[in-house]
């Protein structure tokens, strides 16, 4: 370990109070996961005595405390600053375009994986009426005109203006495929006009996720069909060797940045009270590898920024946390339920 990485860590185990050598190096292996060697340990204490950071308390021999000076704190404080300096440069600082935001995640690898699980659970069959409810920009529309040929029906419905602006211009190449502004709570279409919806990562946005499906159930003919891919984002999983940081941070999205956090696994019971039949119930794992890809899709910066305004974390936690996940080996998870359920055919007694 480098010499000054030693020294910072040691500020850090003492910026909560006085500690002799050995709880020094308990309080780094708690936060970091690791033990300093005794050299570098005793090498680190001697060179902060040098420069009067910390100062020796009174006691006898090694189980003598000591504590940071104040000179000390504000080296500590200067430290963690440039930790977080050096995240800035790696993570997004600035929350990225709503419409650039869709567009990224819908090209990553593990949005492809999940989304071609929808789409087998979808089963469209030539000459059927398929809704993308929350189409968004439309990404996904070109598969699912290919999956119906030219005989079927394909709309695209989402609230966002800006959004549809985009789903319009693609619709334009494809065949039979349209576009359509409402809110999916209340749509301006007859019962029993599709023979599918699709919904990606809607449901969680939803302010009432009970009226949409009860919507769903409506305009759909008896048969039809609603596959949506929902993530449980209480299974978020981030490695960092400090897990009571790591749980705070995913605490923190779950209660106060998602709407509907873990719709992915109550939606299987909603669409049953619903009135629908679930069919199935598929989990896909979501694994992020990479850092700035999964900043890109979680906002890693951003939403950590987030939790110590909200108090799930202090300053130093966070300045820890980017920095460890900057450095890496990185690995982050997440669960995403694909749940199909049908609307009861009338001619087998549903209702």
């Amino acid at each position: 370990m480098r010499t000054n990485d030693a020294q910072m860590l040691v500020l850090s185990a003492l910026a909560e109070g006085p500690l002799h050598g050995y709880a020094v190096n308990t309080a780094i292996e708690r936060a970091t996961g690791q033990r300093l060697g005794r050299g570098s340990l005793s090498g680190a204490l001697a060179r902060l005595r040098d420069k009067q950071l910390i100062a020796d308390l009174p006691g006898d021999g090694r189980r003598r405390p000591v504590h940071l000076t104040a000179d000390g704190r504000a080296a500590l404080r200067a430290g963690l600053a440039a930790l977080a300096d050096s995240a800035d440069l790696l993570f997004e600082t600035a929350v990225p375009d709503r419409i650039a935001y869709q567009e990224r995640l819908g090209s990553t690898d593990q949005a492809r994986a999940y989304r071609q699980v929808l789409l087998d659970a979808l089963d469209a069959r030539p000459g059927q009426h398929l809704f993308d409810w929350g189409c968004g920009t439309g990404g996904a529309l070109p598969a699912l005109a290919r999956a119906l040929t030219p005989a079927g029906l394909l709309l695209g419905v989402d609230h966002d203006p800006q959004a549809l602006h985009r789903a319009a211009a693609r619709a334009a190449d494809l065949p039979r495929t349209a576009v359509l502004r409402a809110d999916v709570h209340r749509l301006p279409l007859p019962a029993g006009c599709a023979d599918l919806i699709r919904a990606d990562r809607l449901f969680q946005h939803l302010a009432d996720v009970p009226a949409a499906l009860a919507e769903a159930r409506r305009v759909l003919r008896p048969g039809g069909r609603l596959a949506a891919a929902e993530p449980d984002w209480d299974t978020l999983a981030v490695d960092h060797p400090d897990l009571g940081t790591a749980r705070a941070w995913t605490r923190h999205l779950a209660d106060r940045i998602v709407r509907n956090p873990v719709i992915g696994r109550q939606l299987p019971r909603l669409a049953a009270e619903s009135g629908f039949a679930v069919r199935g119930v598929t989990p896909v794992t979501v694994l992020y590898r990479d850092a700035v890809e999964a900043d890109r899709v979680l906002g890693l910066h951003r939403n950590t920024r987030r939790a110590v305004a909200a108090g799930y974390l202090t300053e130093r936690q966070a300045a820890d946390w980017l920095d460890h996940l900057a450095r890496g080996p990185f690995l982050a998870a997440v669960t995403v339920h694909v749940v199909t359920a049908e609307k009861p055919d009338r001619a087998a007694g549903g209702r």
